[in-house]
């Protein structure tokens, strides 16, 4: 046990500086206003009254969430299809398809957003085949098409992969005595299969939706700078306008707002598995 103890407390070191000290900082500047020189240490929630009475950020923050949730269902809709497919392929071709999911994310994320810069743009591939098409050039780019395809494209392998467990991990005998007890296909998903896939089908959500709610770059490069979500503003206000203060206090609210979905997805989680026990 001593040496178990022992070997945690690299980590542990790890994470009170990579993490609880950059948190317990942005704390401290969104609870704080800055002075002529120096900052000064005074209690305000100047800061995040600021945020909450502008309209505009208000309006940013719920376009945020409008293109995370949209984002999201994509995911969902899109993705448990492929996880389902692939959950029933033979082991062979399962691993063949894990793989040809997984391989994009070994590329950098900025990198794949930059190619569908390329795709997307008036000469890219996309409208080249639509002018072959006859059906001519359309304006894809900087668009709220864009962001979300670019968002959808990033973090559907999260979603995939979470459903493709469960379903993986599902015990089939289940299957063969609801189809023993004359339930068909459409039953036996329905009251089989989808109950049970529903703890990945939440992890997914959870993975998917976070990251997209606070995504900064990929509105930026495929929404040309018009298209302005929570997390370029926290980026400018770090960045561009050196406004600490307030971009701590939009980081902090944010914070509020993943924990308080990542409670949620846990409690709708926690549903189900409480309802089966009993």
């Amino acid at each position: 046990m001593k040496n178990f103890r022992s070997m945690s407390y690299p980590y542990m070191g790890w994470i009170l500086a990579m993490i609880v000290a950059p948190m317990l900082l942005i704390v401290l500047y969104a609870f704080t206003k800055d002075g002529n020189e120096v900052i000064s240490f005074r209690f305000t929630l100047e800061n995040f009254s600021r945020f909450i009475t502008d309209s505009v950020f208000m309006e940013v923050l719920g376009r945020s969430l409008y293109i995370a949730l949209i984002t999201t269902v994509i995911c969902v809709v899109v993705g448990y299809p492929i996880a389902y497919i692939i959950a029933n392929m033979t082991e062979r071709g399962n691993l063949i398809m894990i793989l040809l999911i997984t391989m994009p994310t070994w590329i950098n994320m900025l990198v794949r957003t930059y190619a569908w810069m390329g795709i997307l743009q008036d000469e890219g591939i996309f409208n080249a085949i639509l002018s072959f098409l006859g059906i001519g050039p359309v304006s894809l780019l900087h668009t709220d098409f864009a962001v979300i395809l670019g968002m959808v494209y990033n973090f559907i392998p999260f979603m995939i992969l979470q459903i493709h467990t469960s379903l993986a991990k599902m015990d089939t005998s289940l299957l063969d005595a609801a189809n023993d007890l004359g339930a068909d296909r459409v039953q036996q998903f329905l009251r089989v299969t989808l109950p049970l896939s529903l703890p990945g089908v939440i992890s997914g959500i959870t993975l998917v939706f976070l990251p997209a709610v606070s995504s900064f770059f990929i509105p930026k490069l495929l929404g040309g700078g018009q298209f302005v979500l929570v997390g370029n503003i926290i980026e400018t206000q770090f960045l561009t306008t050196g406004d600490w203060n307030f971009g701590s206090a939009i980081s902090l609210i944010m914070a509020v707002i993943i924990m308080l979905s990542m409670w949620l997805a846990h409690k709708v989680d926690a549903e189900p598995a409480s309802a089966g026990r009993e």
